[in-house]
């Protein structure tokens, strides 16, 4: 039965820590590295209700995209959500592990499926990682076939991404021949997008100013919602772990859900 740092050993392996940002909190974050692992869960955010459902469960570990704890802490105590949160995951022996911004750049990560899903050619990184041999980096960009419009875009992230509706930033009918993507919260690629020469952006989230800032520049932009941005990629690495690790049961985590909704 492999351990918590067997595990660790391929999530580092499969999205290096060197790739993360330096703000992040990335790698085995709670638990016993030499404990075994017999039932494991990835999910998007450690929250109450993936909580509960991995001590149902009896998970041994869960691989969380967003880190918990993120911020320094200077107390746990059930006080606090968080607190609670750790309380409970450190009473049931469950470890828990991020890879976070090292799984949105890595090679085979959030971005780079973004960018294939939606059928991108010649994909390359936004912000390529000084040195990096692989040309990994931060966010992707790649071209588009000709003729394509910013409707039959939407049209294909509401297909890959399964969504029902999205939020966008420009003319549908407009022709787009080069497009960038990056996974979650990424205002801050806007002038990488631009540099580029690339006519739109799919994100997950960003705030009303910066799409003033890319309707401006002629940016179209596409905004698919944090959660649906990064949970496909939860149920992949599930996936990629149940293949890697046969003898542990393995899944994408059933409760969480994402908090936003439009009624």
């Amino acid at each position: 039965m492999p351990a918590v740092q067997d595990l660790c050993q391929f999530l580092e392996a499969f999205a290096p820590s060197r790739l993360a940002e330096d703000w992040d909190n990335v790698g085995l974050l709670l638990g016993d590295r030499h404990q075994a692992v017999r039932q494991a869960m990835t999910c998007l955010t450690v929250t109450p209700e993936s909580v509960h459902e991995a001590i149902a469960r009896q998970v041994d570990l869960i691989v969380t995209h967003h880190p918990l704890p993120f911020r320094p802490l200077k107390r746990i105590t059930s006080d606090t959500i968080v607190g609670k949160m750790l309380l409970r995951l450190i009473e049931n022996h469950v470890a828990v592990y991020s890879p976070h911004t090292s799984f949105d750049s890595a090679q085979e990560g959030i971005n780079q499926r973004l960018a294939e899903g939606l059928g991108l050619a010649d994909v390359r990184p936004l912000e390529p990682l000084d040195g990096d041999p692989d040309g990994l980096g931060t966010g992707r960009w790649g071209s588009l076939k000709d003729g394509t419009t910013l409707a039959a875009l939407v049209d294909s992230v509401k297909q890959f991404l399964q969504l029902r509706q999205l939020q966008c930033v420009g003319s549908l009918p407009r022709e787009i021949g080069s497009v960038a993507v990056a996974c979650g919260s990424a205002g801050q690629l806007l002038e990488p997008v631009i540099r580029a020469g690339c006519d739109a952006l799919l994100v997950g989230e960003m705030s009303f100013h910066t799409c003033l800032d890319a309707k401006a520049n002629r940016i179209a932009i596409l905004l698919s919602g944090h959660y649906a941005s990064e949970r496909f990629a939860v149920e992949v690495l599930a996936r990629v772990l149940q293949s890697t690790f046969a003898e542990v049961e393995i899944w994408a985590s059933n409760e969480e859900s994402d908090p936003l909704t439009w009624v």
